[in-house]
């Protein structure tokens, strides 16, 4: 089974980069790279590796800019890995990023568990997904 983690809102702190919404509207990826981590990262990273020895496989998936043209989201992909290979300590076994909008469940064959900050992704999902509230809380009670 794969435990899939949004980025924005869910792992990266992106709406409390300051301007990162006038940043977006001039095409700058700054918002993606500035965002600090909504978790411990040791603690995070012995969970998810505690998680692959049981198993479990671990992935990503996450939005493309909402109104970002082709080769700016190209940009915003390469600053979501450059920010995953900084910030999450652990070898990730998928990472999708995909065009805003596309259903997550869909992109992950229908199962799994899904960690998201949007209600509409999480409803679309249904049984197995979870607020980012309850990620550490759900991420420990499967070991």
């Amino acid at each position: 089974m794969t435990i899939y983690f949004d980025m924005d809102g869910t792992i990266a702190d992106f709406y409390n980069v300051r301007g990162w919404l006038e940043d977006l509207e001039n095409n700058s990826v700054h918002p993606y790279l500035m965002a600090k981590p909504l978790f411990d990262v040791y603690r995070f990273a012995g969970l998810l590796n505690a998680l692959k020895r049981k198993g479990y496989k671990i992935g990503i998936i996450s939005w493309t800019s909402k109104n970002g043209s082709k080769e700016f989201n190209s940009k915003v992909e390469k600053a979501k890995r450059h920010w995953l290979k900084e910030n999450v300590l652990v070898s990730l076994d998928e990472i999708k990023i995909v065009p805003y909008g596309t259903s997550k469940i869909k992109i992950a064959g229908g199962n799994g568990i899904l960690f998201d900050d949007e209600e509409r992704n999480r409803n679309e999902w249904g049984a197995g997904a979870y607020e980012p509230a309850k990620m550490i809380e759900i991420l420990t009670g499967l070991l």
